[in-house]
């Protein structure tokens, strides 16, 4: 898949970090997207991550691993493009969690593909013009 940016999910990265864990292929991924400097982030994943951080070691490196990366900054209309993005889909019956809503919105309105281990980025994507690199299931 040829983009500019992947937003990698809280998902993928609680399979790859710390060193060591997760399925080899994704991690492959996640390596080569890092090395190619293709990899963003965005407040949510950074509030996820850091807010789940087991110790200072892992708060600090956590937080200088995503510092490095290319931020995606959240705005008012993020918020509430999320809004609607629930909206919509809550109608055709579809529950996605805000938070996913959100860090679809942020990948939305920056073109960026959702990297991810969590099915409701591909309900999301079923519905409506999100890019993914789904793992779900790797």
């Amino acid at each position: 898949m040829k983009a500019d940016r992947f937003l990698v999910d809280t998902s993928a990265w609680l399979e790859v970090l710390p060193p060591g864990r997760g399925g080899h292929a994704l991690r492959q991924r996640v390596d080569d997207l890092l090395a190619a400097d293709l990899v963003a982030t965005t407040g949510m994943v950074r509030l996820e991550l850091l807010g789940g951080a087991r110790s200072e070691e892992d708060w600090r490196r956590l937080g200088q691993l995503l510092s490095a990366l290319h931020p995606l900054p959240v705005t008012e209309e993020h918020w509430n493009d999320a809004a609607r993005l629930g909206f919509q889909l809550r109608r055709q019956g579809i529950a996605v969690p805000f938070t996913d809503l959100l860090i679809a919105a942020v990948a939305m309105g920056a073109g960026a593909v959702v990297l991810h281990r969590d099915r409701h980025f591909d309900l999301v994507a079923a519905h409506l013009p999100l890019q993914v690199e789904s793992h779900v299931g790797a």
